[in-house]
């Protein structure tokens, strides 16, 4: 990737987490850290990667994105807006009452959300179901997931992960956010799924491991499973939870709960000063 191309998505990302932290402390509520933690996939997927048009939002054809982890809508929203789905400023209102922008994903509301989510495991499910359906009505398109790592404990990702292996689902990618961290606390000590790669693998998946914050290995593991022609590809990425900013960053507790307004003024002031 070149450095031009590199900074964009950097900028991109950037402009996502300002989104994060402006809808989370204006609703007083919400999910920031593992929002911040998937901006840059977030970046990545929709300013670079995925095949869609903010103009019309439900093209035939488009790439499809589903966020499993639907407690991080404050990410997706953030993407969505910065994308051109609709109003930046629109984020401001995030679960306020009457506010298109709700807690979890809805795709009856929101422009550009191709799937409603919240309930745990049910948003990869969905995404197999699309990536099967592609196949049946010959759709040139495919299915992108975005699941937290504690989301692996609900025993219906790994029904999803069966079916997806057994039919073959090639157009299907799963980002998995391996953050270590989960609202009651560290993965390990709540029930670990881990490891996470080989229980993919045992499902007939194609594996890759990364970092989830280096735009070079996000573009090379999304090339490779475009490549990959006879299997679903999970792609385990270690991230941080709350990336970006300071006080949020491997912080349990930052997981579901809304800065005040000195932390918001410090986590904006370092987002700003991240611009390039």
């Amino acid at each position: 990737m070149d450095a031009d191309k590199k900074r964009e998505l950097a900028r991109a990302a950037n402009q996502i987490r300002m989104g994060v932290i402006e809808a989370v402390y204006n609703a007083g509520a919400g999910h920031p850290g593992g929002s911040l933690s998937i901006a840059d996939v977030l970046s990545y997927l929709y300013f670079q990667e995925m095949n869609i048009d903010p103009k019309n939002p439900k093209m035939d054809g488009r790439d499809r994105l589903v966020l499993s982890k639907g407690h991080c809508s404050p990410g997706l929203y953030a993407a969505l807006a910065n994308r051109g789905f609709f109003p930046v400023e629109d984020l401001k209102t995030f679960r306020q009452y009457g506010s298109y922008l709700q807690g979890h994903p809805d795709m009856k509301t929101v422009p550009g959300v191709d799937m409603s989510t919240g309930s745990l495991g049910l948003g990869i499910s969905a995404a197999c179901g699309m990536a099967l359906g592609a196949g049946i009505t010959s759709g040139n398109y495919r299915v992108y997931a975005i699941l937290g790592d504690g989301e692996l404990e609900e025993g219906q990702v790994w029904e999803a992960a069966m079916f997806a292996g057994h039919y073959r689902l090639a157009n299907l990618c799963a980002w998995v956010d391996f953050n270590g961290m989960q609202i009651d606390g560290r993965l390990e000590e709540v029930v670990s799924p881990c490891p996470i790669p080989d229980k993919f693998r045992a499902f007939n998946w194609n594996v890759i491991e990364i970092g989830a914050h280096d735009f070079n290995a996000i573009e090379g593991a999304y090339a490779a499973a475009r490549a990959c022609t006879d299997k679903p590809t999970a792609i385990v990425a270690s991230s941080t939870k709350g990336a970006g900013v300071s006080f949020m960053e491997n912080a349990v507790d930052w997981h579901g709960k809304a800065p005040n307004r000195e932390q918001y003024e410090q986590a904006m002031a370092e987002l700003v000063g991240r611009i390039i």
